[in-house]
């Protein structure tokens, strides 16, 4: 089994890429390197009185373009490695889907389920104050997101902590993924599935490259198991389903179900907030051994749980033709080249989980401006669609219905405007990195890195740094 360690993995990708470019050894080892990275420890006076020690860091990867930007995550698994790496992989994936931000990333190293609201509430202001403290965050400087085991409460908790530390105009910016009456943005929760979802469907449609997997243009038909059911993972299969595809298999740290007619994921989700679990939903097989599901037939895998769930250990039993990283660092570059030699496609988690972060982009730019998405324009494209509408009836004499004149005459909302922004973001990385791929006769992962370099690199040049 490898032993190398994460940031490792996401450097070995790195080197990987960077032969297939003429950069000076200098600007390659500047654009790998991580500038900054921080470690925390805070008492935590716990609700029966005792004290804890809370560790808790964060990695600012690369500064060449600012704010930095990352998810914090509430884990075990925790590390100056895994943060690293992480902010990493955040700097190559902003750079790859052309957001104007550097890599961050964060974490406390807590059992989540251990700890009361109110305990949390504690710890997450606290590292608020601290990050405050050491100039890790700030709209201008760091501004942070939710990762595994946070979300919007904490995002909520720590934008009112920093508001009262800088009561500034554009404080709120500070951090994305909050609630939406705290500054948020519709469509933030589902951006990072919904992101995986426009990325499988834009390699799905290739029917040049479908071809050579003996698999049909499109997703509908397609079968799909999902690795990690969490917000990444029910989003991500919860559209591939509503575009036809059939959903055989789900994975959780308890269990995983398979039926290989298909699982309705809805109804899966609805009993995971009822019962706690998957493992007890009535429509499906129960299986103990959760990672061996992995292995089952299907066409598509999603792993969107954690990093490392593939390695040399099982990438050889994998049999998905295609694989979609919904996760950060899910596949180990031993098993990515087990894969890639028997002809799979990987679609590599430093493009395919962007989605988050493009729709934070949106968020960012949202607190700095104070105008949400829409607000101008909606009721000028309704106003002028009713007038072509009405041009139209007197033209043809046939008359529409006023729900029919309301329903296609509905100008673009908030949600509407974002998930097109994420559309359009997805597709344009997508045939940016399959055509570097066709150029240099590589592996997608090899390609987004190889187009994240390119446009790092650009930057420290025009400072004139590496001339």
């Amino acid at each position: 089994m490898s032993t190398t360690r994460f940031f490792e993995q996401v450097n070995l990708n790195f080197d990987r890429a960077s032969k297939f470019l003429k950069y000076e050894d200098g600007l390659l080892e500047q654009i790998k390197a991580c500038n900054t990275v921080c470690h925390f420890t805070f008492p935590l006076k716990k609700d029966d009185g005792t004290i804890d020690t809370i560790h808790a860091w964060r990695a600012q990867h690369s500064q060449h373009k600012l704010p930095t930007k990352g998810g914090i995550r509430y884990s075990m698994m925790v590390n100056e490695d895994e943060v690293k790496a992480l902010a990493a992989l955040m700097t190559y994936k902003c750079a790859v889907v052309d957001v104007p931000f550097g890599g961050a990333k964060g974490g406390v190293r807590i059992e989540r389920k251990n700890y009361s609201e109110a305990e949390l509430q504690r710890i997450t202001r606290r590292f608020t104050f601290e990050l405050a403290s050491k100039n890790f965050i700030g709209p201008e400087i760091d501004v942070p997101a939710p990762d595994y085991g946070t979300g919007e409460q904490e995002m909520a908790w720590i934008v009112d902590t920093f508001l009262a530390i800088d009561p500034s105009l554009h404080a709120e910016g500070c951090v994305t993924g909050k609630p939406i009456g705290l500054g948020g943005i519709r469509g933030r929760t589902e951006a990072t599935g919904r992101g995986v979802f426009f990325g499988i469907r834009e390699a799905c449609d290739n029917a040049e490259d479908m071809k050579a997997l003996g698999l049909e243009k499109g997703i509908a038909g397609k079968s799909v198991i999902v690795q990690g059911f969490g917000n990444v993972g029910y989003h991500s299969v919860k559209y591939l389903m509503e575009a036809d595809a059939r959903i055989t298999g789900i994975c959780e740290y308890d269990g995983a179900i398979y039926n290989e007619k298909g699982i309705d994921v809805e109804a899966v989700f609805k009993h995971m907030q009822e019962h706690g679990t998957i493992t007890s939903f009535p429509d499906a097989t129960f299986v103990e051994d959760s990672k061996s599901v992995m292995e089952y037939d299907c066409d598509i895998l999603v792993p969107a749980a954690l990093e490392s769930q593939i390695t040399e250990q099982n990438a050889s039993r994998i049999k998905a033709r295609i694989i979609g990283e919904g996760a950060n660092g899910p596949t180990t570059q031993e098993a990515h080249d087990i894969i890639k030699e028997r002809g799979a496609l990987v679609i590599p988690d430093n493009y395919l989980n962007a989605g988050g972060v493009t729709v934070s982009y949106f968020e960012w730019l949202k607190n700095l401006s104070h105008v949400r998405f829409g607000r101008m324009e909606r009721r000028f494209e309704e106003s002028s669609a009713r007038r072509m509408l009405e041009a139209m009836q007197f033209m043809t004499n046939r008359s529409l219905s006023d729900d029919e004149i309301a329903r296609i005459s509905q100008g673009a909302s908030e949600r509407d405007i974002v998930d097109s922004g994420l559309e359009d973001t997805m597709i344009s990385a997508y045939n940016q990195i399959n055509e570097l791929r066709k150029e240099h006769n590589t592996d997608l992962r090899t390609a987004a890195f190889i187009s994240a370099i390119k446009k790092v690199a650009v930057t420290y040049e025009r400072m004139g740094i590496f001339p």
